[in-house]
């Protein structure tokens, strides 16, 4: 709260005062009151309004001072009453409580969007699960009737069920603490349930796998990353390059304070321009420009998922050469059993 602008909006208010003591000087002059009492009376009058603009701006400027510069300093402004105490002035005690009001009134709404908002993500978990039901039945009977069913009808089936995964998944990351659970698993199981997932994905597409070196214990969900792994994998199946031999390198590296695991593959790559983006949401880069494949929802949903397990994620590519994904799982020793 600056001095000049208070004093602008006390303008009729000072004029006001001014005018009062010319009229003052006036009745004391008419009544010939000596001039030395005269002046005395004005300097007394000119004293006591002055503290009392003084002393009302200074608690003005206190608590306004206070809750402009809270916040501008708070991440969330609305939580701003939290910082302040409540104003010893009138002004100031309506501007509190109206506060009040509206903070109040967000906060209703706000629940009141939540609940909408969970009851949709619930209502979008369970048809998720009701239509996975019939599409495991109909994955089921194209397996039993090969013969019958060609590749490219089980490898459709297969992409929708992916599909659904990365919506019921995408639903769940924003509360994750409902649905995960870390516990002590291997890596190289989760690696060869995804594999075996995408087998016949892999086989259709011609991409050789190179796996090494993965058979370590750690720990994270088996389930959330098993989904990861799906989706790394099939984005190397899916911009693979038709030019050469496609392959992907599955390894893992440990040291004292983290377990690697390096995913590469010789597909078309990342443009340089595009890697910073990878993780943000919706963005599908060149290669997503290119094909109508590309959601640009999978590595999002990917990145938040590895934040909520403690797992670090990044990736280093160079252009129709390599791509490489690398995901950091920490040796937690809180885990370990003390022997």
């Amino acid at each position: 709260m600056k001095l000049i602008p208070y004093i602008k909006d006390k303008i009729i208010e000072l004029i006001i005062i001014t005018f009062t003591q010319i009229i003052i000087i006036l009745l004391l002059l008419s009544f010939k009151v000596e001039q030395s009492l005269i002046i005395a009376i004005n300097i007394t009058y000119i004293i006591m309004h002055t503290l009392i603009i003084t002393i009302d701006y200074t608690k003005k400027r206190t608590f306004y001072n206070n809750l402009n510069n809270n916040i501008k300093h708070l991440d969330k402004a609305y939580l701003v009453l939290e910082t302040i105490e409540e104003p010893n002035f009138y002004e100031g005690k309506l501007t509190y409580n109206s506060l009040y009001d509206i903070n109040k009134s967000m906060i209703e709404n706000i629940n009141t969007y939540e609940c909408q908002v969970d009851d949709f993500k619930n209502y979008v978990e369970m048809w998720i699960h009701e239509i996975k039901i019939p599409l495991s039945s109909l994955a089921l009977i194209a397996h039993n009737n090969k013969n019958k069913i060609p590749k490219s009808a089980l490898i459709q089936i297969k992409k929708l069920d992916d599909y659904l995964e990365q919506i019921l998944y995408y639903t769940r990351s924003e509360n994750a603490n409902k649905d995960y659970c870390i516990n002590k698993i291997n890596l190289g199981k989760s690696i060869n349930n995804t594999l075996l997932k995408n087998k016949d994905y892999l086989l259709d597409n011609n991409i050789n796998i190179k796996v090494e070196n993965i058979n370590y214990e750690i720990y994270s969900d088996s389930k959330w990353l098993e989904f990861i792994l799906n989706q790394i994998i099939n984005n190397s199946i899916k911009y693979k390059n038709t030019k050469t031999e496609s392959y992907i390198k599955i390894k893992a590296t440990k040291n004292k304070e983290n377990i690697t695991l390096i995913i590469e593959d010789n597909g078309l790559g990342i443009n340089a321009s595009d890697l910073p983006r990878v993780f943000e949401k919706t963005f599908t880069g060149e290669n997503g420009r290119k094909s109508s494949k590309s959601t640009g929802m999978g590595l999002f949903i990917v990145k938040n998922l590895c934040i909520k397990l403690g797992h670090q994620i990044y990736i280093e590519s160079e252009y129709n050469k390599y791509t490489k994904v690398y995901i950091k799982m920490p040796i937690n020793k809180y885990y370990e059993v003390v022997k």
